[in-house]
């Protein structure tokens, strides 16, 4: 009854754990370029009080074995790389990656980030930036006088500036990939940094080598089904109930084993 106690504490824990995924992605329902977190579970060491095999006659061996289970608990949080939907917006500087890949960022400290947020701006030098202000790699800048903005599908970057018919390019987007993109580590402001699970990153054109293509006047929505993160909720809050009736079930055990005379 004991261990019961302490296998259906885990399964809560587990399900407190789940219910912090589900939030955090219903948080992020229309954050641009938002990609969601599944929480991944196994379960723990089992107690083995006959092993599969052992003797059991001078003859005979057991076909199966007694093992007793000591619960679940959370290993990792896998981030589903899915393609969000594309929302047109008409703002040239609204980009969408189609496909695998990410914006590179420069941060502040000269280290690069990724990013799958194309929502950009333009500072006060005219060059291209995230909604925090962070530069993209290689910097791209758009004259002051620029009249019209082109940005192809492989990133190439034209302006039409005033008394010009032909259009100038002044630059071309990058996009990174990784081996193992789920392995990059979140970092909070849309941004992911690269660790030794993801891989390095592998910058190229856009449309080149499996990377995604742009698409201009669109962003990437994020890709959190409501539906399906509601099921998951309604789903971990009954698992969770179900683990208090265990406890409350083993307390009652154990409170009749103490009022036996």
């Amino acid at each position: 009854m004991l261990r019961s106690l302490h296998v259906a504490a885990t399964g809560m824990a587990a399900e407190e754990a789940q219910l912090d995924a589900i939030s955090n992605n219903l948080s992020n329902s229309n954050t641009v370029g938002f990609k969601k977190v599944r929480a991944d579970f196994q379960d723990l060491m089992y107690q083995t009080v006959q092993a599969a095999g052992a003797q059991a006659t001078a003859t005979t061996q057991l076909p199966t074995g007694l093992q007793v289970g000591t619960g679940v608990r959370m290993v990792s949080t896998t981030r589903l790389q899915g393609q969000g939907s594309i929302q047109q917006t008409n703002n040239p500087l609204d980009l969408a990656i189609q496909g695998n890949g990410f914006f590179v960022v420069q941060q502040a400290d000269g280290t690069p980030a990724y990013t799958r947020d194309g929502s950009l701006h333009t500072d006060a030098q005219g060059r291209i930036v995230t909604t925090d202000g962070s530069p993209l790699e290689p910097p791209i800048s758009i004259p002051a006088n620029a009249t019209n903005v082109t940005i192809g599908a492989d990133g190439t970057v034209s302006v039409t500036t005033q008394g010009q018919t032909t259009p100038t390019q002044v630059g071309q987007f990058q996009i990174a990939n990784f081996i193992n993109p789920s392995g990059l580590s979140a970092s909070g402001q849309n941004l992911f940094t690269a660790t030794a699970a993801s891989g390095d990153a592998q910058v190229g054109t856009p449309g080149t080598d499996g990377r995604g293509s742009v698409q201009q006047g669109s962003i990437e929505q994020s890709n959190v089904d409501v539906v399906e993160e509601m099921v998951g909720l309604i789903s971990a809050q009954r698992a969770y109930e179900i683990d208090t009736k265990v406890v409350s079930a083993a307390d009652q055990m154990l409170q009749s084993v103490t009022q036996l005379r």
